[in-house]
C-alpha cells in the first residue's frame, strides 16, 4: 500500500491504520508517489489531493494511464465538483479529512476486494446479503425469489453490483448503461431508475441498505460486509 500526502501526521495516521495488516509505504510528492507505483506495485494507493509539485488530479491521470491500481482519494476539500473530478479521472473512491480510522480501513478494504476479484476475471454469481446476481444466467433472486428486471435495470444494477463498494459517478454510470441509446439528464434518468431498483430489492425504498446515494456525485453499492452488518450478523 502506498500513501502520498506532503502531511506527515496524515502519512503516520494512514500507515497505523494498516500496519498489522500490510506493508505501507510513503511519498511526499506527487511525483515520487508516480515512481512509487511503477517501481513497488501497491496493492493501493491512498492519494491526498494538495501535494506541493503537482495536484491529485494529475496524478490521479498518470497513475491511471499505465495502472489499474484501487485509488483511494484523502482530502479536506468538500465540493462534489471535485469528488466528481476525481472519480471521472479513474479514483475509485474519496473520503473527506477529518476522517474515522474504521472507515478508512473498511473502504480500502472494499476497493482490494473489488481489485482481486476482477483480477480473477471476476464471478459469474454475486452475493450480497440476500441478493444473487447471476451474470451468466441474467438473473436476479432475492432471498430465493425470482425478480424481473427491465433491460436497463438489469445493466444498471450489473455495473452497480461487480463494483460494490466503488462510488460512481452520476455520469459514468450513465455511459455504462444507455450508451448512447438515450439523451439527457443523467442525474434525472438514474433517480427515476434507482428509484425503480430499490423499490424491487430493498426492504424498505426510503432507507436503502443496498444502493447508497453520495449526494451530489452518483451512487455506490454496499459490499457484501456493509449488508451484513445492516442485517446483524
Amino acid at each position: 500500500m502506498l500513501v502520498i500526502d506532503d502531511e506527515l501526521p496524515i502519512r503516520r495516521a494512514v500507515h497505523n491504520a494498516f500496519r498489522d495488516t500490510a506493508r505501507v509505504i510513503e511519498a511526499g510528492t506527487g511525483s515520487q508517489g508516480i515512481d512509487l507505483v511503477a517501481a513497488e506495485r501497491p496493492t493501493l494507493v491512498v492519494l491526498d489531493l494538495g501535494l506541493p509539485d503537482m495536484s491529485g488530479l494529475e496524478v490521479c491521470r498518470a497513475i491511471r494511464a499505465w495502472s489499474n491500481v484501487p485509488i483511494l482519494v484523502l482530502s479536506a476539500r468538500h465540493a462534489d465538483e471535485e469528488k466528481v473530478r476525481l472519480l471521472d479521472a479513474g479514483a475509485d473512491d474519496y473520503l473527506t479529512k477529518p476522517f474515522s480510522t474504521s472507515e478508512l480501513q473498511a473502504r480500502a478494504r472494499a476497493l482490494m476486494r473489488r481489485a482481486a476479484t476482477s483480477a480473477g476475471q471476476g464471478e459469474a454469481r454475486i452475493v450480497i446479503g440476500d441478493l444473487v446476481l447471476d451474470l451468466t444466467a441474467r438473473s436476479l433472486t432475492r432471498g430465493g425469489e425470482l425478480l424481473h428486471l427491465t433491460p436497463i435495470e438489469w445493466d444498471l444494477l450489473r455495473v452497480l453490483m461487480t463494483q460494490a463498494g466503488r462510488t460512481l459517478t452520476h455520469q459514468y454510470l450513465f455511459s455504462e448503461v444507455w450508451r448512447g441509446r438515450q439523451f439527457g439528464d443523467a442525474q434525472q434518468y438514474l433517480r427515476v431508475y434507482v428509484a425503480h431498483l430499490r423499490r424491487k430489492i430493498e426492504a424498505d425504498a426510503i432507507r436503502p441498505r443496498y444502493i447508497i446515494t453520495e449526494p451530489g456525485v452518483g451512487y455506490r453499492f454496499a459490499t457484501a460486509a456493509e449488508a451484513s452488518a445492516a442485517d446483524g450478523t
